[in-house]
């Protein structure tokens, strides 16, 4: 696995959105604007300490930290986060099936509100986040 190939997965899901935040790529279902929440964090420079993190099942949690190179992710860890330290420790097949596991718990947690949102057609799933971001950037003013 790889940074790039990592990507190109997470970005082939439905409504993942692609953040930059807090110096690393954050991956959402959904745009936060329209309520999504993040599922997945890769760390874009090398020599980093871990490359990436990942909302886990809680029954799969434990089984995951008992594989060298998975740690409790840092701050998210008790929401079931875990991070690896390299990208050889899954083979490709397996690491896509936690991140779409890690997807598909996040997306199952969504309020009924924001599922609803993340159904509609592009174009009213577009208009949807230009007018929250419109609402949000009014507030503030």
């Amino acid at each position: 696995m790889s940074l790039n190939r990592t990507r190109e997965f997470l970005l082939k899901l439905p409504r993942v959105e692609e953040t930059l935040q807090w110096d690393n790529f954050v991956y959402w279902v959904g745009d936060k604007a329209v309520g999504g929440k993040m599922f997945c964090m890769l760390v874009p420079e090398p020599g980093e300490s871990l490359v990436a993190s990942f909302a886990a099942t809680p029954d799969r949690f434990n089984d995951l930290l008992e594989i060298e190179g998975v740690q409790p992710a840092p701050y998210l860890a008790r929401a079931h986060w875990v991070a690896i330290d390299r990208w050889d420790i899954f083979p490709a097949a397996e690491f896509h099936a936690h991140l779409q596991a890690a997807y598909n718990r996040v997306e199952a947690k969504l309020p009924t509100r924001v599922q609803r949102t993340l159904a509609l057609s592009d174009r009213e799933y577009r208009a949807a986040i230009r007018e929250k971001r419109a609402e949000a950037k009014a507030k503030a003013k």
